[in-house]
């Protein structure tokens, strides 16, 4: 999910309260970043794409194979945060997708950026794709759920709350701002809000069959 700094960290600083500053690790410029950002460089420009952004999650999606025969885009680069994503924007919103998916998060969770700071990141992301394309249709995905039987990073280990947490504020976004809130947990939770362990590789990313899954979701619910 989370790839190792290539370059100097970036930090932020996240007010808390009145008196406390606090600096976070908001890095996401390394090289893996650089490299894919060169590959979308290179990449022709599909016109009215359906554009799945995001991290590590939305980039092994087999989107192309599941959705044959659409102008499909994907857009995600493992380890990517809130920043990275927002940093990258411009460069995406230049095809004017016709329809955007977007799914952003569980590593600013993974290094400790603070839920407020990831949510004003998403405010600025969401406002800028309005502004940008404003007929472009866009959903807002959840935070996939991890499985802490399996979970293998140790860095996200124990961070439920934080994904609940940061949901909440997406779910609360979406509300604002008048767009569809899409919760995944209906398809990859299980009764006790764990990722399926079926579904999942080392308990948070997924097997293959979890994307098909996902893709009927979607369509059952005539987003795709």
């Amino acid at each position: 999910m989370m790839k190792k700094f290539s370059l100097g960290a970036m930090m932020a600083v996240c007010s808390l309260g009145a008196s406390a500053q606090v600096a976070v690790d908001s890095s996401y410029n390394n090289t893996y970043y650089q490299q894919r950002m060169e590959l979308f460089r290179k990449s022709p420009v599909q016109k009215n794409a359906i554009l799945f952004l995001g991290n590590s999650i939305t980039e092994r999606g087999p989107w192309q194979e599941l959705l044959p025969g659409k102008p499909v885009v994907n857009r995600g680069i493992g380890g990517d945060n809130t920043f990275g994503l927002l940093a990258r924007l411009d460069s995406h919103l230049v095809m004017k997708p016709k329809v955007i998916f977007l799914l952003i998060g569980i590593n600013d969770i993974g290094t400790g950026i603070p839920t407020e700071m990831s949510a004003n990141n998403y405010r600025r992301i969401v406002d800028r794709i309005r502004t940008v394309c404003p007929k472009t249709t866009l959903y807002i995905q959840s935070i996939l759920p991890m499985n802490e039987k399996i979970l293998t990073a140790a860095y996200l280990k124990n961070k439920k709350d934080r994904v609940i947490a940061l949901n909440q504020e997406i779910r609360k976004i979406a509300a604002e701002r008048k767009l569809i809130y899409i919760d995944l947990h209906e398809v990859f939770a299980d009764p006790e809000g764990e990722l399926h362990a079926e579904m999942t590789i080392d308990g948070i990313h997924l097997h293959p069959s979890a994307y098909a899954k996902w893709v009927e979701f979607l369509k059952a619910l005539h987003y795709l």
